[in-house]
């Protein structure tokens, strides 16, 4: 099929050569030149593991190219898929949908036969149904809006669209084409289905709320372990036990049980705080007001790593090397929106330490946010003469450290795992004093 995506931000150009790789043919649309420009010379304007060899590959076959042209893009293709980002306003929890409506109000006035657009972009409930009233009063032709929620893990986002655990769609059953729309789509993910994916086809704000819905279960869950990992400090629990113990039950499972520093990226955080806007503008904020503690808990574990690394530097950061192991949000990405480790960094800055970041792939991205911090080449250049070291990214370069790769470079042998992912009776048995979030 003759398709379109969108965006090429993280799921624009994802879903893009994903639907090649299936053996549709895809347009990828976005207004930066500078995007359409690197994505059509075969590299992604970010990192995310496996996505170039299969960019490349599409590109090689002839099925994806990229375009800035909206007119070339309805020409193209009748499935419009939308994939803009939808960030966090400025001075609001709401999510901002400023990409979401250009796409819309440039789209739609092109489209001069039957079409359909389908969202990809997490949105507020009720945005699906207002867009479908936006596009059909711009357009010449018929058009219906469906949503496809995305996803994406990052570091796994090709797996996650060529192999997803589950596929939604929301429909608008009182149009008479919604068959019409439901045919499409499950020709679009043939493949998917015949490997018996789970297809659940729903109304249009079900489907809007199982990806935000989804978020702020995980953020929950973290946060959950979090907060018992407050307890365990104060107790002298380990929260690492604790927790593989809870995961034995199956009601409750060992995934994203793991206390921490806390969720970032740019999911999750603005996610949470979207749905509570939303549900706050229809009158039901009660419900989810517990989310708001689930934010609090999120973003008290940075303050309390910047607490455990000024106690380690003897009770104040002022004049103290510090080095810091991990920029991006999670491993196997380059993303440092809303990252802990990153917001950690620049606290510790802030109280007057010399910081030193290395990260394998965020250095850049992380520059653009705090070009005032010291930026390192390698793990041993970031430790050297460190006071404190502090891993809040578990990259596998630094859970697999031994003592004896830092004892060299650092003047004091203190770590903070702000991940619990290192074998803390090898680093104390080394002579290191050693601290983790919620252990003893």
């Amino acid at each position: 099929m003759r398709l379109t995506v969108f965006g090429t931000g993280y799921l624009g150009a994802t879903h893009a050569a994903c639907m090649a790789e299936l053996g549709h043919e895809v347009v990828g649309v976005d207004v930066d030149p500078g995007k359409v420009a690197k994505l059509s010379d075969g590299v992604t304007p970010f990192y995310e593991p496996g996505l170039e060899e299969v960019l490349r590959r599409n590109l090689d076959a002839g099925r994806l190219r990229f375009t800035t042209s909206y007119p070339e893009a309805a020409d193209h293709a009748d499935v419009h898929f939308l994939g803009v980002g939808t960030p966090q306003k400025k001075g609001e929890y709401a999510a901002d949908l400023k990409y979401v409506h250009a796409v819309i109000d440039s789209l739609a006035p092109l489209i001069e036969r039957p079409s359909v657009i389908i969202g990809k972009s997490t949105v507020p409930v009720g945005t699906a149904a207002e867009l479908g009233a936006r596009a059909r009063a711009a357009a010449t032709a018929e058009v219906e809006v469906a949503w496809n929620p995305e996803f994406l893990r990052e570091g796994f986002a090709v797996q996650d669209t060529l192999r997803p655990d589950r596929l939604v769609l929301g429909l608008d059953s009182a149009r008479e084409r919604a068959d019409w729309v439901a045919g499409l789509v499950r020709e679009i993910y043939a493949e998917l289905l015949e490997a018996q994916v789970p297809f659940l086809q729903t109304d249009l704000a079900t489907a809007e709320l199982v990806k935000v819905s989804a978020n702020a279960f995980l953020a929950t869950k973290i946060s959950f372990i979090n907060a018992v990992s407050e307890v365990c400090e104060a107790t002298g629990a380990d929260v690492t036990i604790l927790a593989d113990a809870l995961g034995y039950d199956a009601r409750i499972g060992r995934r994203f049980l793991n206390a921490g520093l806390g969720f970032g990226g740019g999911c999750l955080p603005k996610d949470i705080r979207a749905f509570m806007a939303r549900a706050g503008e229809l009158g039901a904020d009660h419900a989810v007001a517990f989310l708001r503690e689930v934010d609090n808990i999120n973003m008290r574990r940075r303050t309390k790593v910047v607490d455990m690394a000024a106690k380690a530097c003897g009770g104040s950061l002022l004049g103290a090397n510090v080095a810091v192991l991990g920029a991006a949000f999670k491993p196997e990405s380059d993303d440092v929106r809303d990252s802990p480790a990153l917001n950690v960094a620049g606290m510790i800055q802030l109280h007057g330490a010399v910081v030193s970041v290395y990260d394998p792939k965020a250095l850049e991205n992380s520059r653009r946010v705090f070009p005032t911090l010291n930026y390192a080449t390698s793990v041993a250049d970031a430790c050297d003469r460190a006071d404190v070291v502090l891993v809040l990214t578990e990259w596998k370069e630094f859970t697999a450290l031994r003592p004896e790769d830092l004892n060299p470079v650092v003047r004091s042998r203190s770590i903070i795992d702000g991940r619990n992912c290192l074998e803390r009776a090898r680093w104390r048995e080394a002579g290191w004093v050693y601290a983790g979030l919620g252990t003893p």
